[in-house]
């Protein structure tokens, strides 16, 4: 079984107008965002054994914080193919990661995350930011991914798990 967890970058600032999107950093909220889902990953015991991040700056600060909070160890792919993508170009990113790999954690942009958990799962879902979903799929590799036969076991927010 293969799982892929999608995570939507915590939430930006727009306090300095002078810098281009790629570069718009964290906000405080979203810097407290990325930490909590940092530490449902390790309250869960969930490992991921590669992250692909987009390398703009608010996603690799998500990436960056989850992976000190969660005290996880593992691959860390940044790749800049991921900002602005489709489902198409996130599939064909998937597609070359190792097939010895069974769980990979993607960080990425909307519309982005949520179209490609529409494509996989068939379901409708709104990620809001630092958003983290969980997808099972039983393909023999990740080249193997297919529209609507995916199971979404479960999507997380920040304000989601501060409530329970």
């Amino acid at each position: 079984m293969r799982t892929l967890y999608l995570l939507r970058h915590a939430k930006s600032s727009w306090e300095d107008e002078s810098l281009g999107d790629f570069e718009r950093p964290l906000n405080e909220r979203g810097k407290k965002a990325a930490e909590t889902i940092g530490q449902f990953l390790a309250k869960q015991n969930l490992q991921p054994e590669l992250i692909l991040s987009s390398p703009a700056l608010r996603a690799r600060q998500t990436t960056e914080i989850l992976l000190r909070t969660s005290k996880l160890q593992v691959e860390l792919r940044f790749d800049v193919r991921i900002y602005e993508a489709s489902p198409d170009t996130l599939l064909s990113i998937l597609a070359e990661v190792d097939p010895k790999k069974s769980a990979v954690l993607m960080v990425g942009h909307n519309p982005g995350m949520e179209e490609l958990l529409q494509f996989l799962s068939g379901e409708v879902k709104t990620m809001p930011t630092a958003a983290l979903a969980k997808l099972n799929s039983v393909a023999i590799d990740w080249k193997s991914l297919k529209a609507n036969e995916e199971r979404l076991e479960w999507l997380v927010t920040p304000k989601g798990l501060k409530e329970n």
